[in-house]
């Protein structure tokens, strides 16, 4: 089993005690993420320039849009995450400011200053973790027992969702390396599920994953409870079928521990990490980030004429979607 890498993490306790070790270190990260980044999505400093410079031409002439940003640590996210595509890239950016706009109370005013947020963040619900693993990814870490369904709402827990990918989506360490999330089952119940309409469920995973430029490498999920495990059959069927090959069931942390190095895990999880460090750190970053995620409302999509479909239409067939979860059969 690799150990985990406390190379690539922000300075903290976990990390290299000397300057001199961390500059080295250092060093040697960017070298592995250019690696990375040339080995599994072919950049290189002349593909990735021209292909800024293509974004940006394509960005200021198109008049289906307004307002969208043209930094480098902006548009690389779309690059990254769709191996320099650049129709592919495009799309996803369509993809990204319409969902933006369909789920406004879901994607916009992503400040996490907001007592409904605040709330969920302190409660250790979603959680970044100080320590990347073995291979350089960010590790993201969820329990929904720390999510009060008699507190909140679907939309609350969505937007905590989305202010964390947002908050860690423009550096460049995650944009090459990616994201590995970890998340827990117990304490899931009937109170969870029926907090989501399943239409709305679906066209979040669905659309997320097409939409929101992040490369979800791992996704593993402990003790799910039985009654609840229809659920995660549900979100896994509106996945691609690459997605749903990396979500990984277990039965028991052990399990999980063979996959997950537990230095880069909360306490909880048989981490060596203090959960409340955790939480700290997690607060810190979306704190850090606050006023850049704010500024994304600027940006508009004015017109969906150039969104492609993968099946040739725009949206969801929701024709036979009851409104609760009895029924799983949306296309």
């Amino acid at each position: 089993m690799t150990t985990a890498s406390v190379l690539l993490t922000v300075s903290n306790n976990w990390n290299s005690s000397t300057e001199k070790c961390e500059k080295e270190v250092l060093g040697r990260a960017a070298r592995s993420v250019a690696a990375v980044a040339a080995r599994e999505l072919r950049e290189t400093p002349a593909t990735r320039e021209q292909a800024l410079r293509i974004m940006r031409d394509w960005l200021q002439k198109n008049p289906d849009v307004a307002n969208v940003r043209q930094d480098e640590s902006f548009l690389l996210r779309f690059l990254r995450q769709k191996k320099y595509s650049i129709p592919m890239a495009q799309q996803t950016l369509l993809k990204y400011l319409n969902l933006r706009k369909y789920y406004r109370d879901c994607f916009t005013n992503l400040d996490c200053e907001d007592p409904q947020i605040k709330g969920i963040i302190s409660d250790g619900y979603i959680m970044i973790s100080p320590v990347r693993d073995s291979k350089g990814r960010r590790v993201i870490i969820y329990n929904i027992s720390k999510f009060d369904p008699g507190k909140y709402i679907w939309r609350d827990m969505c937007r905590a969702h989305v202010i964390v990918y947002e908050s860690i989506a423009e550096d460049p360490v995650d944009q090459v390396c990616g994201v590995t999330h970890v998340g827990s089952g117990i304490g899931a119940s009937g109170a969870h599920v029926m907090l989501w309409n399943p239409v709305d469920f679906a066209r979040i995973i669905k659309w997320g994953e097409q939409s929101l430029p992040m490369r979800h490498k791992e996704i593993h999920v402990v003790d799910m409870p039985a009654g609840i495990r229809y659920v995660v059959d549900f979100a896994i069927s509106m996945t691609t079928p690459k997605m749903a090959e990396r979500v990984k069931l277990h039965t028991n942390q052990k399990s999980m521990h063979s996959h997950v190095d537990p230095a880069c895990l909360p306490d909880t999880y048989g981490g060596s990490i203090p959960t409340r460090d955790m939480i700290q750190h997690t607060k810190q970053i979306l704190s850090e980030q606050r006023k850049k995620l704010l500024s994304l409302d600027e940006m508009e999509i004015l017109s969906t004429r150039g969104i492609v479909s993968s099946r040739g239409k725009t949206k969801l067939n929701t024709q036979d979607v009851e409104g609760s979860f009895r029924k799983l059969d949306i296309d």
